[in-house]
């Protein structure tokens, strides 16, 4: 069951069973900022969801080895989006920062890897900032109740049966500092848009937030499942930092996004043409026509190079439960195909293993998650050959 696409580059394991290793999310570098070190969890399963007992180690590996060095362990993590795991930008050779339980509370943990040296911040991370002084943070106690998938077992949300509460929502929190403030509660949002009624009949979350490349907006999703359905409906929408100057950009439905720059919003998302990649701008919403639909044609998990030439992904392909890797040239509109590796069929759901694609600094390889060999591993492939052409970008 091994994956991979017969002409494509060879997909190299970073770390190795039999215990279990993953990174989690896309779009957030995993690679320290010399290239010796990269971050990840392990856990002694991946074939069922994270109960309020279970603990991962947060650890690393280094390059040219295959061994994990466990570093510090955690309550707070899925097998989705791990602990939310990040390099901190303020230190990027030594100092990382993921999410842990602590008491009665989700908080965000600061550690130098080389001295052990720890700081606690009151508040989880759910998205860093591009200079790592603010991130955004959501109350993971309350995504475990709305879609476990993406939240943390094990405290209660205090606002459980509050549909849509006023103390509750997307806080900016001081990674320096551990201030937070709520910058948007989720009555709020309700108040600011009423033309969408049913965010005042359903219970709401925010999810998915990232800082635009100036670190200026945030963007997020803000969603409402009903008994039975998962996700009803996904809105897409950013805010200032301060919380001032809430835009709507996608009302018909949205699943993954990324900034392409300031100005520019790519995503899978639903417009009146149906649901596509679209390129849309952030300040005034004009929103192109579904973008390349004959060459990218799934869902994915999408981020791009540092210049905004490469684009990203992975998609899901029902046929044997395959997950691909895809980088696709902007300015040419070429589809690399860098493999398809296939997922056991009990992987689905809570416990899929979806390929979460994530660049190295220099864009010159990817990693990604898979179970493609039995268990669950962290995999490089080098795309150099691609990347490594500068001659033009398209921004």
């Amino acid at each position: 069951m091994t994956g991979g696409q017969r002409d494509g580059p060879v997909a190299v394991p970073l770390t190795r069973g039999p215990r279990h290793h993953f990174f989690g999310y896309y779009e957030i570098c995993p690679w320290n900022a010399t290239g010796q070190y990269h971050l990840c969890l392990e856990t002694d399963f991946h074939d069922r969801p994270p109960t309020v007992q279970d603990e991962a180690a947060v650890g690393l590996v280094e390059k040219g080895s295959t061994t994990f060095q466990p570093l510090a362990r955690t309550q707070a993590f899925n097998l989705q989006q791990g602990a939310m795991l990040h390099w901190l930008p303020t230190n990027p050779a030594r100092e990382i920062c993921y999410n842990a339980r602590q008491g009665d509370r989700h908080v965000a943990v600061r550690m130098d890897i080389h001295s052990g040296h720890t700081q606690v911040l009151p508040r989880p991370v759910s998205g860093l900032s591009h200079s790592g002084i603010l991130a955004a943070s959501l109350n993971f106690a309350r995504l475990a109740e709305m879609r476990p998938v993406v939240g943390y077992r094990g405290l209660p949300d205090l606002f459980r049966g509050q549909g849509q509460p006023e103390d509750d929502g997307l806080f900016i929190l001081n990674m320096l500092t551990g201030e937070a403030d709520l910058i948007l509660s989720y009555a709020q949002i309700r108040d600011l848009f009423p033309q969408y009624s049913a965010m005042s009949t359903h219970s709401l979350w925010f999810n998915h937030t990232e800082f635009s490349p100036d670190d200026r907006r945030v963007l997020a999703v803000v969603r409402w499942n009903e008994p039975g359905i998962e996700i009803k409906h996904t809105m897409l929408f950013s805010v200032g930092v301060d919380g001032r100057d809430v835009r709507m950009l996608a009302d018909l439905g949205a699943s993954h996004f990324t900034w392409r720059s300031n100005r520019e919003v790519f995503g899978w998302l639903t417009f009146e043409a149906g649901e596509w990649y679209y390129r849309l701008d952030a300040g005034t919403g004009e929103v192109s026509a579904p973008f390349c639909p004959d060459l990218l044609t799934r869902n994915g998990h999408c981020s791009f190079s540092a210049d905004g030439r490469w684009l990203l992904t992975d998609e899901r392909w029902s046929e044997h439960w395959q997950k691909g890797l895809v980088l696709f040239d902007m300015r040419n509109q070429r589809r690399v195909e860098l493999g398809r590796y296939t997922a056991p069929d009990r992987f689905r759901g809570e416990i899929r293993c979806d390929l979460h694609p994530r660049f190295n600094r220099s864009q010159t390889a990817v990693s990604f998650d898979s179970v493609h060999e039995g268990t669950r591993q962290v995999y490089e492939v080098d795309v150099a050959q691609w990347t490594a052409d500068k001659t033009e970008t398209d921004k």
